[in-house]
């Protein structure tokens, strides 16, 4: 090969990687939060200085790894299927199987928790599912269940992801997130990861 069929070869190789790294690379953005006078939670990712200066840093994003891979992409047709059905966003369902589960259909946690939602034993038996270890069964039943905390909880989606990790009852106690870190952390990782899956 000649040398300039080697530049022009090394050029279309790296040119090549360069569009490679780019799509594989997710976008990330931080997200920022303001409480209103009644309390109720307000979410953007409009760049603070472009929003409010009543919005606050929320969740300052700086992922390590990306998050777009075969196994998070392993349950979208049946994601899609019960975002649909039950009129939940594609991307919120996505962003709770990931915090719940990693993705793992065989999760089961200290509590008693099943599966890619991460059912407890009543929901299963609420919502007569006879296998939570099946993939469409659990993720059917988790998005039905969502979507009645967020109808519980008219439309506030941060209650209805905390009552999803502490109870419904708790957050009516509460009239709020309640103060437990494990349920804090879990609103905001879902929410994190709510705003990565938008953009992917």
């Amino acid at each position: 090969m000649t040398r300039i069929g080697m530049n022009c070869f090394f050029i279309g190789i790296s040119t090549f990687l360069y569009v490679m790294i780019a799509v594989a690379t997710p976008l990330y953005a931080d997200i920022y939060v303001y409480a209103d006078s009644d309390g109720v939670l307000h979410f953007t990712n409009v760049p603070i200085s472009s929003t409010s200066s009543n919005f606050k840093v929320y969740i300052k994003e700086t992922p390590e790894t990306p998050l777009i891979s075969d196994v998070t992409n392993l349950y979208d047709h049946v994601i899609s299927e019960a975002s649909q059905t039950h009129g939940v966003s594609f991307s919120l369902l996505k962003a709770m199987i990931k915090t719940e589960s990693d993705f793992n259909p065989r999760a089961v946690s200290s509590a008693g928790a099943r599966g890619l939602m991460q059912l407890m034993p009543e929901n299963i038996k609420t919502f007569k599912i006879k296998n939570p270890f099946d993939p469409r069964e659990n993720i059917m039943g988790g998005t039905r269940y969502l979507k009645q905390l967020i109808n519980r909880f008219n439309g506030k989606l941060p209650l209805a992801l905390a009552a999803y990790n502490a109870g419904p009852g708790v957050v009516e106690k509460y009239q709020r997130i309640p103060p437990f870190k494990e349920t804090e952390n879990y609103v905001k990782q879902v929410m994190k990861y709510y705003s990565i899956f938008s953009k992917s």
